[in-house]
């Protein structure tokens, strides 16, 4: 498949005036108002798609995330894009880059019956995917039989059910999220998980669930940044090597993972997307591969690292 079709936008860090993204906010505009956001939300749609994207992801959380795309979507009915959302997590950010508490996350049936009203509300026949946010083993869900069974009620409007991952223990989640059934039938069908240079422990489910028949999708990948503006010396040195930033080096190695059908990039800007774009130029061998391989950290490193990074 052309490189391009297996690229996506995700709307995190357009939808609501905070997000723990290194980097971007010199790319988002003055004041970051809510017609701003929306602005800025359009013109990297309409960048993504004139390059030939065709995937979009969003959630319930991403402050007006929905609102923005579905107002996108009616205004420039674009062909063959798919999107993806997510239910569970609650924005009561109420637009303050400050606010102490920006989501409230809950796995409930009641959560989910009204989320989905509300997505479907704003992104009507054009949601493709509804994925549970940051599916863990904690999760209530996986002793929820009602929910299981709602979630499953999702085929009959043509939307495939699917989950999300985060934290040192996703392959876990992976793992255990693929064999539940409903009425003799796997539940879900996508899974979309934190994979990039620093943090691979995923990789080994991610390829079962591929091999299984999900469709995989990476987000995270620059992790939250990091990799673009505060990339490792190896990170760097390939970069150079291939005539490209840092942040097509982090998103070519995503791509060059087979099982991975959508690779999910978080620009906020149309200049930051054109340069994450020249990611599907770049073609890594082997050599590069190990010397990235060996940037890895702990998962539990990693995610206690994210943890701590802030609101902005």
């Amino acid at each position: 498949m052309d490189a391009i079709r297996r690229l996506g936008v995700g709307l995190a860090a357009l939808g609501r005036p905070a997000y723990i993204n290194v980097g971007s906010a010199g790319e988002l505009p003055p004041g970051r108002t809510v017609g701003a956001m929306r602005e800025a939300t359009w013109s990297v749609l309409d960048a993504a798609y004139a390059a030939g994207v065709r995937w979009v992801d969003t959630a319930r959380s991403y402050g007006r995330a929905e609102e923005f795309l579905g107002g996108w979507l009616a205004a420039r009915a674009p062909e063959g894009v798919r999107v993806s959302s997510k239910w569970g997590y609650a924005y009561v950010g109420e637009w303050k880059t400050d606010a102490k508490v920006h989501e409230v996350k809950e796995h409930s049936l009641g959560r989910f019956q009204a989320q989905y009203e509300e997505t479907r509300s704003l992104l009507g026949g054009h949601l493709a995917v509804y994925q549970v946010h940051s599916l863990t083993e904690e999760s209530p869900l996986f002793q929820d039989v009602p929910l299981q069974e709602a979630l499953a009620q999702l085929s009959s409007d043509g939307v495939r059910v699917g989950f999300s991952t985060s934290g040192p223990r996703q392959a876990d989640t992976i793992r255990r999220a693929m064999g539940l059934e409903v009425a003799g039938q796997r539940l879900f069908s996508t899974v979309q998980s934190t994979w990039n240079i620093l943090e691979s422990s995923a990789a080994d489910a991610l390829r079962e669930a591929h091999d299984n028949g999900l469709h995989v999708l990476l987000k995270e990948v620059l992790a939250n940044g990091r990799l673009a503006v505060q990339p490792p010396q190896g990170v760097q040195n390939l970069a150079s090597k291939h005539a490209v930033g840092p942040d097509a080096l982090a998103l070519a190695a995503a791509l060059g993972n087979p099982w991975a059908d959508t690779v999910l990039i978080g620009a906020v800007s149309p200049a930051q997307l054109q340069a994450n774009l020249a990611a599907t130029d770049v073609l890594l061998d082997e050599g590069d591969l190990q010397e990235l391989a060996q940037l890895n950290v702990s998962a539990e490193r990693y995610w206690a690292e994210r943890g701590a990074l802030s609101w902005t």
